[in-house]
């Protein structure tokens, strides 16, 4: 293969996926790790890419880059939905306790589906979250009752934030909440873009009595600018593809139960 061939499909990966893995690359092609090397540097030079550590991003993936909800609504949304279903594993059969929604489109699919399964479970659950988009999904639902925490309301994420609303949060202990995350690294644990949704998202983990993290595997490797959490803070991460490398040893060494959707 070509150099031209292999930096094609190069940047098809990156427009699928959003980042790529010098050793994946390595293996995928069949050459070794200082081509792929090369052919990331004359990406990176022709203004395609942003090189990493171990790999590279595509450019709109900066630390501070974020969709807005409605964008993000439609991305993986077969992936989200499977990832949802084996979140609520979770709740086992008959739950009868306190949940909390983050913030977020793949925790979003988690509480449409949470009315279906607790009346097929007969379970019950008082349910909190900050999203004013994801509390239409449960309001009125059967076997859910309902708190919404208030504060500033951020635009792009459809969220309450500000010291209200982390005020809120510390006043509770819910028994599982589901959060999600921009960035899943090994180095700097979870994090996103925002720092007043990063001390939100931080304040919720930290009043849990069980984390469960639903991320698809775009989000493995991605640093964000500001971390909310270590992986030592995770009971479960919820995913569509097994990670590899140095977030799976991580993963296994925090002792984070990961279950593949």
């Amino acid at each position: 293969m070509y150099a031209t061939e292999r930096q094609a499909l190069i940047e098809r990966l990156l427009g699928d996926e959003g980042r790529v893995a010098v050793v994946e690359l390595s293996d995928r092609f069949g050459v070794t790790t200082e081509t792929v090397r090369r052919d990331l540097d004359a990406l990176e030079q022709a203004g395609a890419l942003r090189r990493v550590h171990g790999g590279a991003v595509a450019l709109e993936r900066g630390s501070t880059a974020e969709a807005s909800v409605s964008e993000r609504t439609a991305l993986n949304a077969d992936t989200k939905q499977r990832i949802a279903a084996r979140a609520l594993d979770a709740l086992g059969d008959g739950f009868r306790g306190s949940l909390y929604f983050d913030a977020g489109t793949t925790t979003a699919a988690v509480a449409q589906l949470l009315p279906a399964r607790l009346e097929a479970t007969l379970g019950d659950a008082e349910v909190v979250t900050h999203s004013i988009t994801l509390a239409p999904a449960l309001a009125g639902a059967e076997r859910v009752g309902l708190t919404v925490v208030g504060g500033r309301i951020r635009g792009v994420t459809a969220a309450a934030v500000g010291a209200a609303a982390v005020r809120s949060i510390q006043s509770l202990r819910p028994d599982i909440v589901f959060v999600g995350a921009n960035g899943v690294s090994a180095a700097f644990g979870l994090s996103t873009p925002d720092p007043e949704e990063a001390a939100v998202k931080e304040a919720i983990v930290r009043a849990a009595r069980r984390v469960v993290l639903v991320a698809d595997a775009s989000k493995f490797g991605q640093e964000s600018l500001v971390a909310f959490a270590g992986l030592d803070a995770l009971d479960v991460l919820v995913t569509d593809r097994a990670p590899g490398g140095e977030l799976a040893d991580a993963l296994a060494a925090a002792g984070v139960e990961v279950w593949i959707a």
